[in-house]
């Protein structure tokens, strides 16, 4: 939670906001990144993401991401998921995740240290939900079920 103290004086504790890159590569592989160890739910898999930095718009912070933690440039497809549940099982902060599907580019160059390994996954070879970081699972699940519809947005949280 972000502690803020207001104009008015009032303090609130506000929840971070996320993204997250769902990337995929000409065989619809689905790109995961195993956390560093020395991190928090280290050794576990994710989809590369991170939080929004000021200044920078949802998409461009989840090209940021997958830069960073995968090596890979590529380009925003279209958002995919927006996830504001408070009680989102494996989270310590309650993020308001914006998950984007992205097409991966061009060839891998370095990834940073939060991350210590970058694997492409096919449906039947992703790993189990308790080899998972987050609750990015089920999205890959859902996406690999529902790749060749046009589906919605699913917003997950209380509406």
């Amino acid at each position: 939670m972000i502690q803020c103290i207001f104009e008015n004086g009032s303090k609130v504790s506000l929840r971070h906001v996320t993204v997250g890159a769902l990337a995929i590569n000409d065989k619809d592989e689905v790109l995961l990144v195993k956390r560093d160890p020395s991190i928090h739910m280290g050794g576990k898999y994710t989809i590369p993401g991170g939080f929004l930095d000021r200044g920078e718009d949802a998409a461009e912070a989840t090209l940021r991401e997958l830069k960073e933690e995968s090596g890979y440039n590529g380009k925003v497809i279209r958002l995919i998921q927006v996830n504001d549940s408070p009680l989102r099982p494996k989270e310590d902060r309650q993020n308001v995740d914006l998950i984007f599907l992205v097409k991966v580019m061009g060839n891998r160059e370095k990834h940073d240290k939060e991350v210590s390994d970058v694997s492409w996954f096919s449906e039947e070879s992703l790993p189990s939900d308790k080899e998972f970081a987050f609750d990015h699972r089920d999205l890959i699940i859902r996406f690999f079920k529902n790749k060749e519809k046009d589906f919605n947005i699913p917003i997950l949280g209380k509406i």
